[in-house]
């Protein structure tokens, strides 16, 4: 039987090189090696992928939505390529000022994308490099993984230091987290 257990994941980090500066354009999106490996391996063991990540590079005017597009476009192609697919790209377009309920840790995404795929209500793992995705995670009653690519390690020093929750999973990439999610 097919897994039916969502996996959401975080983008900037955790699929690509994450950018202090935002990724602007298809030309500075960088895949990590080894994710898109890891992401084929979920799909064929049935975890509809679901991407969920906060980009106010458009609402600070860094990228437009076209372009975010190409860049999700090519995301698509070589996950294909690779023997997998995403079942949804979700972004929140919003900056931090502008109090929508969809940007992380808010959980209007995982909440969207569960009614409009018609995931269980419940379960899943959501794999980042934030605190802000494990926060999403925790409210939305997902397990947990935080990757040490992108902000990870940074991050996790700022848990650790402010006493938040710690993560259920600490791993060094995508690979690892796709290894902890099949176990």
């Amino acid at each position: 039987m097919r897994s039916r257990v969502p996996v959401f994941l975080d983008r900037d980090g955790v699929i690509n090189e994450n950018r202090r500066d935002y990724v602007r354009s298809l030309e500075q999106w960088v895949p990590i090696p080894g994710a898109f490996q890891a992401m084929a391996s979920l799909c064929a063991a049935g975890h509809p992928l679901v991407v969920v990540t906060n980009q106010s590079g458009i609402a600070r005017g860094y990228i437009a939505e076209s372009e975010l597009r190409r860049i999700h476009s090519a995301m698509e192609e070589m996950l294909l390529g690779a023997g997998g697919s995403f079942a949804s790209i979700r972004y929140c377009p919003h900056g931090p000022w502008d109090g929508c309920g969809c940007r992380k840790p808010e959980t209007g995404m995982i909440r969207d994308a569960r009614r409009e795929l018609g995931l269980p209500g419940t379960g899943g793992w959501i794999v980042g490099d934030a605190d802000s995705d494990m926060e999403m995670g925790r409210r939305a009653g997902l397990r947990t993984v935080l990757v040490l690519t992108g902000r990870g390690r940074a991050q996790l020093e700022l848990i650790r230091e402010n006493r938040s929750p710690e993560p259920d999973h600490v791993v060094e990439d995508l690979k690892a987290a796709a290894r902890v999610i099949l176990a």
